[in-house]
């Protein structure tokens, strides 16, 4: 089926603002035909702000297409697909997708996909089943550098007072990079204005002195 004006061909045009306004006018006049190009277009576009508005222009189409067209992305060879998929079930919001949400997704190899997929999963994940998604998170404490980590705590953090159990477990562990990012992390929960660089540094203080920080 032939897209309305060229959409298909403008959001692969070479100037990155012929694809804005392309993902612009998508969005600003929904058409279920426009969802798989938007879609096909997540997966390769290099420009962040495109990606942006590419977003925003499925989000502005009933989830009942998008939404199922999304889920299919996340089986994706191609990291940047499974990646802007999981970022705009986020913006639905459509708990439908929550079962797509899986434990490979949230330990994907690659650190974008998995920060994708733990910020989809807190705003995706059903009532009463924050304890078994915080258990899958913990096991990625101390990945990656501090972004990686960061957007970790950020998800943590979100799922409430089911996540100080693991941190005391981490904290209390072997590895030292878990040490550190749980103890980071439980230092957020006590004080949310602390800054995440501030509690890195405090962690780092503890495991070099071989204590857990906990007063006895």
């Amino acid at each position: 089926m032939t897209l309305p004006d060229g959409v298909r061909r403008r959001l692969a045009d070479d100037d990155a603002s012929v694809r804005l306004r392309a993902a612009l006018a998508a969005g600003s006049a929904p058409d279920r035909r426009f969802v798989d190009a938007l879609v096909e277009r997540c997966a390769v576009e290099p420009e962040f702000f495109v990606r942006d508005m590419l977003t925003w222009a499925l989000t502005r189409h009933p989830q009942a297409v998008t939404v199922p067209r999304l889920v299919a992305e996340l089986r994706s060879d191609r990291a940047q697909a499974r990646s802007q998929a999981l970022h705009t079930l986020s913006k639905t919001g459509d708990r439908r997708a929550w079962p797509a949400i899986t434990r490979a997704l949230l330990t994907d190899a690659d650190d974008e996909v998995a920060r994708s997929a733990w910020r989809a999963a807190v705003v995706l994940v059903p009532e009463g089943e924050e304890a078994g998604l915080a258990e899958v998170l913990a096991t990625q404490l101390g990945r990656g550098g501090r972004e990686t980590r960061l957007s970790l705590s950020r998800a943590l953090l979100a799922l409430g007072e089911v996540i100080l159990p693991l941190l005391a477990a981490a904290a209390a562990g072997a590895d030292p990079r878990a040490r550190r990012h749980a103890l980071a992390t439980e230092r957020l929960w006590h004080d949310p204005d602390a800054g995440f660089e501030c509690a890195i540094e405090e962690a780092k203080r503890i495991v070099a002195l071989g204590t857990d920080g906990r007063k006895e």
